[in-house]
């Protein structure tokens, strides 16, 4: 892989010898791949022999390794809403939520559950200020209280609307996307109990994964990455509640993106930076910049089995005040919309839809996620239908008796040509 000599003298300062060499015989390893299953689709008894079967990713409960990166496109389990393919360092997140959630939920008399899916916790208003693809997004809703409202954004329309994709697939009521910029939430002046900033950034921690986020590196592109991204913050920093946590993130390794943007935080907004426990096999190294002991979490591979990751847990104000008297959060509940329009969702959960379900065999589904008109069986009642692989809901039909017509987004649809006769699933079936 060939690097800009500005990044690698500039990294060995940063890590030291010894961990820049390691760090640089990763890079011409093996990828990890790394997948988060999806508890809804599951029943109890079903998630625990799946997951019996597959390598824990130890930060997340719900994320686990693969040996081997199947082709995933071909994976109606996927399509369904199954599982999301993340980087397994990006997951921290997961770590991260179910360590502080309850200082928000409660009065700090219980601990963390392993769902935090309990009338005990209050329900909370949150916001993934720049969230495409949908990673941490699907993975936050999932970790969150039931009932609470997550506002997932993407200010680039095309963007956006892979996000509203995932975040549909995956299934979780009280969950919106929004394709706004950060100063329009600012604008709103909704209050909201947690939000992430996973800031656009220089992407060094992405090299292996992807080779153009090395090609276009440059010292000119960090300096415009840490201003960009006070901006974002100082316009989500006036939408956290008192008492809030604001969860930063970048996929980079430099200072300048990482611990200073934090210092500033501190130093200008007034934050007060959280530890998350964490434990040493994980391989997580602290702060890199001098005089700067802070908790804040980087994930460098060769260290950490997974990409790299800078994350740090940010405190506004004093706890107990979190969404007090808070209008948008009951507005919000009333109208799930709040006070910022939302892209409309496509489909909602079709399995919460009343209708007939037909389960297709592994060709059919295939053609049907390519958009292709399928034959149901006869005795299937005419209208709509929903088709399913191994029990779980793929989408609609209309069904008209000689054929069923698709109804499959249009964006969604598989679209190259080659498809694989036999069917090999990414996660064993049970």
């Amino acid at each position: 892989m060939q690097l800009s000599d500005d990044f690698i003298q500039y990294t060995r300062q940063l890590f030291g010898s010894e961990r820049f060499e390691r760090f640089m015989q990763a890079l011409d390893e093996e990828l990890p791949v790394s997948i988060r299953l999806n508890p809804k689709r599951f029943s109890h008894a079903e998630y625990e022999a799946l997951s019996s079967q597959l390598t824990r990713v130890p930060w997340c409960q719900n994320g686990f390794y693969l040996p081997t990166r199947p082709n995933f496109t071909f994976d109606p389990l996927l399509h369904a809403g199954c599982y999301y393919v993340q980087e397994a360092s990006s997951m921290f997140l997961d770590e991260v939520l179910r360590q502080h959630l309850p200082s928000l939920t409660t009065d700090g008399g219980l601990q963390t559950t392993d769902r935090l899916q309990t009338k005990d916790y209050r329900a909370l208003k949150c916001l993934d200020l720049c969230a495409a693809p949908g990673g941490k997004s699907t993975l936050m809703r999932s970790v969150l209280p039931e009932n609470s409202v997550l506002y997932s954004n993407e200010p680039m329309h095309k963007r956006a609307s892979v996000l509203l994709e995932n975040v549909e697939k995956w299934g979780y009521e009280n969950h919106f996307v929004t394709n706004l910029y950060p100063k329009d939430y600012r604008k709103s002046k909704m209050k909201f109990d947690v939000i992430l900033c996973d800031v656009p950034c220089s992407g060094e921690g992405m090299f292996r994964k992807d080779s153009n986020a090395a090609s276009e590196w440059s010292t000119q592109n960090v300096e415009k990455c840490w201003q960009l991204q006070r901006e974002i913050v100082a316009d989500a920093w006036q939408c956290l509640a008192d008492g809030g946590l604001l969860i930063y993130s970048t996929c980079t390794f430099n200072t300048k993106e990482n611990e200073e943007n934090v210092r500033w935080i501190m130093e200008e907004l007034g934050a007060e930076v959280l530890p998350v426990a964490t434990k040493s096999e994980w391989g997580i190294t602290g702060s890199l910049l001098e005089g700067f002991n802070e908790p804040v979490y980087r994930f460098i591979p060769g260290y950490t089995r997974g990409e790299g990751l800078f994350m740090a847990v940010l405190r506004k104000g004093s706890v107990g005040s979190v969404n007090e008297n808070d209008v948008a959060f009951r507005e919000s509940r009333n109208n799930s919309k709040g006070k910022v329009p939302t892209l409309e969702r496509l489909n909602g959960d079709a399995a919460s839809v009343q209708c007939p379900i037909v389960d297709l065999d592994y060709a059919q589904a295939i053609a049907y996620l390519r958009g292709e008109a399928i034959t149901l069986p006869a005795e299937t009642p005419r209208g709509i239908v929903n088709v399913s692989f191994m029990g779980h809901i793929l989408g609609q039909v209309k069904n008209i008796g000689s054929r069923a017509n698709n109804l499959y987004p249009k964006e969604w649809r598989i679209k190259t040509t080659h498809v694989p006769q036999q069917y090999e699933p990414v996660i064993c079936s049970i």
